[in-house]
């Protein structure tokens, strides 16, 4: 097995989709002081600033062996900044999210742990690569006939890629004519095929060619220059997990299972070790360079020792990404022993953690944040429907006061209503109980409640 082949499985599968929210960065201006709204983020400017630095020392490789805990009650944006410090990092820096709860259902949690690492960091590929490129001005496929199917096949395809300055018409066989219609590539598409691999990405819509949408599902680009045939750098950003994945896809394959979900269940260390061999060597060869990623785990209370052992020894590999754990407890146990220990952690992994503490919100912070909540998720608020929201906030959780929004504005709505005023934000709140009301609900009815 090479690492070549072990490259192009993983860029055939490699794929980056991000559900994060509209944070964008940490809202620091070129000295480092937070600005009080910005990078989508509001107040906590002590935080962001902390965490700015933080930034810093990973860019310049200052970080190594330590990690973060962001330590605050409840709803003070912890994993918010946790999301833009990866944004931070750069558009292509891997970001995992992880509740220590889960690893405690089902499966084995150190193998958990072990994933979310390895798809914490990444390998970004940058190599000449030989590419036809170019605007489709034509493409005509050829069927024919096989022994094995009475209906007609795509036999292969002639296609002519145009840039500003040359035009290239050649034919192409049946496995990328099936990649060219399964893309839905069409006159006017700028597009890019790899000569060695055969892979097929469709670049854009190319500007002033082709028919064009109000809402497409790739964006307009200008056409490019030079010959249609040439070397180009590409730039592909891929996790340790894809090359774990792909070493352990070719040695089943070898085995004879094919099955890929077998892989994936199956990766070893011995898997792992050849994988990391692999990435060191494109490193050396000046064709990759690793990406520290950011792997976060919420309520870190929740680990246990063996948990923070094997946490303990990744922050000291040599392929390690930013570790940053968050917790909103006080003192408490460490889970599954009776040593009581600041925020549940034991503290020998304490002393190699930067602590950045966040603060409740202001009542002004809360209002701010409801609007861009408000805007992000389309509820068209009253100016009192805000007060409102902002009292709440300030005065039972803002949480709370988020989670309010939608059922007022349903209600709103009902009534024909085009925004939603104070009067709907009441309504809500007095069909959905926030957690003190719950408590006083079950201390009244206890005799009632089953136990």
């Amino acid at each position: 097995m090479e690492g070549e082949d072990v490259r192009v499985e993983v860029e055939r599968r490699a794929t980056r989709v991000y559900a994060h929210s509209h944070i964008s960065g940490l809202g620091l201006d070129k000295k480092g002081r937070a600005r009080r709204v910005g990078g989508g983020l509001v107040g906590q400017e002590e935080a962001r600033e902390a965490a700015g630095i933080v930034v810093e020392m990973v860019k310049e490789g200052k970080l190594s062996g330590r990690g973060v805990l962001l330590v605050g009650p409840p709803g003070t944006g912890k994993t918010a900044i946790a999301i833009a410090i990866a944004r931070e990092l750069g558009p292509d820096t891997p970001f995992v999210a992880l509740n220590a709860g889960e690893l405690y259902f089902g499966g084995d949690k150190i193998e958990r742990l072990m994933q979310a690492l390895r798809k914490a960091i990444g390998v970004r590929i940058r190599e000449k690569r030989e590419v036809l490129e170019g605007v489709v001005t034509e493409f005509k496929l050829r069927r024919g006939r096989t022994p094995f199917s009475p209906y007609p096949v795509i036999a292969g395809a002639r296609i002519t890629l145009e840039t500003n300055d040359d035009s290239f018409s050649f034919t192409v066989g049946p496995e990328i004519a099936e990649q060219l219609v399964s893309l839905g590539v069409k006159k006017g598409d700028v597009i890019m095929i790899d000569v060695e691999t055969g892979a097929v990405r469709i670049v854009g819509r190319g500007k002033g060619k082709g028919v064009h949408y109000d809402i497409d599902l790739y964006r307009e680009v200008e056409i490019p220059s030079g010959p249609v045939r040439k070397y180009k750098e590409i730039v592909k950003t891929v996790t340790l997990h894809d090359v774990d994945m792909s070493v352990a896809a070719q040695r089943t394959v070898i085995a004879g299972i094919t099955a890929f979900f077998e892989a994936e269940r199956g990766i070893t260390s011995d898997d792992r070790r050849r994988a990391d061999e692999i990435v060191k060597k494109w490193v050396d060869e000046g064709r990759a360079e690793i990406v520290a990623g950011v792997m976060f785990i919420d309520d870190a209370h929740l680990l246990d020792l063996e948990a923070f052992a094997f946490l303990t020894k990744a922050m000291e590999s040599e392929f390690s990404p930013v570790i940053i754990l968050a917790t909103n407890r006080g003192i408490t146990k460490v889970r599954g022993t009776d040593i009581e220990s600041p925020h549940g952690i034991p503290r020998d992994l304490l002393d190699r953690l930067l602590i950045i503490t966040t603060r409740p919100y202001t009542r002004e912070e809360i209002k701010e944040i409801l609007r861009i909540r408000a805007e992000e998720e389309e509820v068209p608020l009253s100016e009192d429907a805000l007060e409102k929201l902002t009292e709440i906030g300030y005065e039972k959780s803002l949480r709370y006061a988020v989670q309010l929004m939608e059922p007022a504005r349903i209600i709103a709505l009902r009534e024909g209503e085009t925004k939603v005023k104070a009067r709907h934000v009441e309504e809500a709140a007095k069909l959905f109980a926030d957690l003190s009301r719950s408590v006083e609900l079950v201390e009244k009815y206890g005799e009632l409640m089953l136990k």
